[in-house]
């Protein structure tokens, strides 16, 4: 699958071991945890393949405090750890889809945006 990011710095801690390591406070688990998570989905055929996979945990996000529509997440280690990668599938034109009705486009998606790593308790 093709994947785009955010930002310069995100792309940075998705591809650099080291970079990713420093992110998540020097803890060399999560920053491989982190690396093997993008090369799976850099190796995906498409966005139903990482759906299919339980150790995932793929998810939409609900609103609460921000709109988050169109946006799902995956774990980065576990459901143990409070790790998650938020994805945004694009469609041809690299856009979000609007609707964006995961069942619908999940075996035609073959390109996501990372929007960010984060740690969803904080």
């Amino acid at each position: 699958m093709k994947l785009s990011y955010a930002s310069e710095k995100l792309k940075n801690i998705c591809t650099d071991l080291a970079a990713a390591k420093r992110y998540f406070g020097g803890d060399p688990v999560l920053g491989n945890s982190l690396r093997i998570r993008i090369n799976f989905l850099e190796g995906a055929g498409c966005l139903q393949d990482v759906i299919c996979l339980p150790s995932l945990h793929f998810h939409n996000l609900r609103r609460y405090k921000r709109d988050l529509s169109g946006l799902f997440a995956i774990d980065v280690k576990s459901r143990k750890e409070p790790w998650r990668i938020i994805l945004q599938p694009l469609d041809d034109e690299d856009k979000p889809y609007d609707p964006c009705i995961i069942e619908k486009i999940a075996g035609a998606t073959t390109h996501i945006m990372i929007k960010e790593v984060s740690n969803h308790y904080e």
